[in-house]
């Protein structure tokens, strides 16, 4: 007899109330709240810093001013990803439109690593041919910009960080705040030497800390479109732990993705003890997930093991590559030694 069971485990009913027990949207208003604040002192600080970047001949100024339109970007990509991610699964979007928080994410990414090659071309030449640089004007501003920018990471620490979209618009204006205490001891060695070589020097530094971060921010939002694994599970090791579960024979077609940042899913095909009870296991699975792995979203089918698969994992068969699915995808978890 097969028992193939999809249903969801506790938490997961669909009458009344739509996903109990699950926490799916972001904290919108509040969130929305503190990213607008945010976005309204960097932009009205960021236009006054161009025009003063310009009249101290400052590159390392008008960078600031550049990393900040980009913080206002990653704000305005924050904002509308949030709209997005609220949207409720329906049609042809299954899960909704909460990967719109990872594109943002992306796109904050990439933003820094582009700009910070342009940054980093003009600041070599200006170590090259440094021109004269106000290094008063440059302390000033850069002093302001540190109390703008502390006010408005401030802001954004409020809101839930554990949105990669959120993270990417916060490490945007953590980087500018360390863009403006570099900009700072440039414009008081400018003040104090004339060394105005210091101002480009000062560039690069943000430049790193650009490139640090926006690859950063590549990388796991890459993860996510690639449907990696999330980075603290191992999914052979789980496999593992589902396999020595009791009555359980065989797990294979295992998949564990993240569906949005802070979101994980599984699916997996799992094969029981002809005398198991299939519904019984995958509750008792499902909640094993839920409590040591903090995965919600599971699709488990669980199926009795057909006698010839049986054979071959208890070790009375002779071809070690038999399963129930014709072609699993990836390995298959049995108890004891298995290819991984």
């Amino acid at each position: 007899m097969s028992d193939h069971s999809h249903e969801h485990g506790p938490g997961h009913e669909h009458g009344g109330g739509g996903h109990a027990g699950h926490s799916h949207g972001v904290a919108a208003d509040a969130d929305r709240r503190w990213l607008g604040i945010a976005l309204a002192l960097i932009t009205t600080f960021m236009a006054g810093e161009v025009v003063i970047g310009i009249a101290a001949q400052s590159l390392a100024l008008i960078s600031d001013a550049a990393h900040m339109l980009t913080d206002a970007v990653s704000i305005v990509f924050a904002l509308i990803a949030m709209r997005l991610a609220a949207r409720p699964a329906r049609g042809v979007f299954t899960y909704g439109l909460k990967r719109a928080e990872i594109l943002s994410a992306q796109a904050n990414g990439l933003t820094l690593l582009l700009l910070g090659a342009w940054l980093a071309y003009e600041a070599v030449h200006r170590l090259i041919d440094p021109p004269e640089v106000e290094g008063g004007l440059v302390f000033g501003t850069a002093l302001a910009g540190i109390v703008v920018n502390i006010a408005a990471a401030w802001c954004i620490s409020k809101a839930n960080r554990s949105s990669l979209n959120v993270e990417g618009a916060y490490q945007h204006i953590l980087n500018d705040l360390f863009a403006f205490i570099g900009t700072a001891v440039a414009g008081l060695i400018v003040l104090l030497t004339g060394f105005a070589r210091a101002d480009a020097i000062a560039t690069l530094v943000v430049v790193a800390l650009m490139f640090k971060a926006g690859y950063g921010l590549l990388r796991e939002s890459g993860r996510i479109f690639l449907e990696a694994a999330p980075a603290d599970i191992d999914p052979d090791a789980l496999g593992d732990m589902l396999v020595a579960q009791p009555t359980v024979v065989e797990v294979h077609d295992l998949h564990v993705w993240q569906i949005t940042s802070g979101q994980s899913a599984l699916s997996a095909h799992v094969l029981v003890e002809p005398g198991g009870d299939c519904h019984a296991m995958r509750r008792d699975l499902e909640e094993l997930l839920q409590r040591d792995y903090g995965i919600t979203h599971t699709t488990l089918q669980v199926d009795h093991i057909p006698d010839p698969v049986l054979q071959v994992a208890l070790g009375g068969g002779t071809n070690d590559d038999a399963s129930h699915c014709e072609d699993p995808h990836g390995p298959v978890h049995r108890d004891g030694p298995h290819q991984h």
